[in-house]
């Protein structure tokens, strides 16, 4: 049994017009639309040496540990953000990350896209977090809601890739938001399977690496 790990770095999101956020000091950040309160951090663990062999990752267990509850500057009660955790078999556009907002990994469209299933979903722990009458006048949120909809699906990937994303609902008081560190845990098992069953589960997961990548 393994246990891998992988960090995303604390963000720093700022209003520089009305409804119009950039990024601040945030190493390993990206804002995919300009202006908008969507980010994301994204790396991958590399898996080559597990499944090497013909052999089949098989995860016991998978989490996120992060430090504090998001810091806000001059948050009203009422304001929101959302923040996701997700490792996933294969790479992810940003339209699909903006589909995961609306949709996690169940059935649904959005614009044409298609997104990831519940089983391509290793881990995934979507998080909301809001200002209230009682935190609002020294900057944190507090949680509010706290579901998750990951598969632990065993796979023949030599990648698991992970995401942390944040995405601030529109018309907030708040001029900044800061989140803090966050280690996404994965614990797994390289074993072999029946030939037949590896071989199908090959193919599925050289399918998925056919999309493109990003590193």
């Amino acid at each position: 049994m393994k246990t891998m790990v992988k960090e995303h770095t604390f963000g720093v999101f700022q209003i520089t017009a009305p409804d119009e956020w950039e990024l601040g000091l945030s190493p390993g950040w990206r804002q995919p639309i300009p202006g908008a309160g969507f980010f994301v951090s994204d790396t991958y663990f590399d898996l080559a040496g597990l499944t090497i062999d013909e052999k089949t990752l098989f995860f016991e267990a998978a989490g996120c540990t992060t430090m504090f509850n998001p810091l806000t500057t001059d948050s009203a009660a009422g304001d929101s953000c959302q923040i996701v955790n997700l490792m996933t078999t294969r790479n992810l556009t940003d339209n699909e990350l903006v589909r995961f907002l609306l949709y996690g990994n169940f059935n649904g469209s959005f614009a044409g896209i298609e997104g990831i299933t519940y089983v391509e979903t290793i881990y995934a722990r979507l998080q909301e977090y809001a200002t209230d009458i009682d935190t609002s006048g020294w900057g944190k949120m507090v949680l509010v809601s706290d579901n998750q909809i990951g598969s632990l699906e065993p796979t023949a990937s030599d990648r698991i890739y992970s995401y942390k994303i944040v995405q601030i609902k529109a018309e907030t008081a708040m001029t900044g938001l800061q989140t803090y560190p966050t280690r996404h845990i994965l614990r797994a098992k390289a074993t072999e399977e029946p030939e037949y069953q590896y071989l199908m589960r090959l193919k599925r997961s050289y399918e998925l690496q056919q999309e493109p990548d990003r590193d």
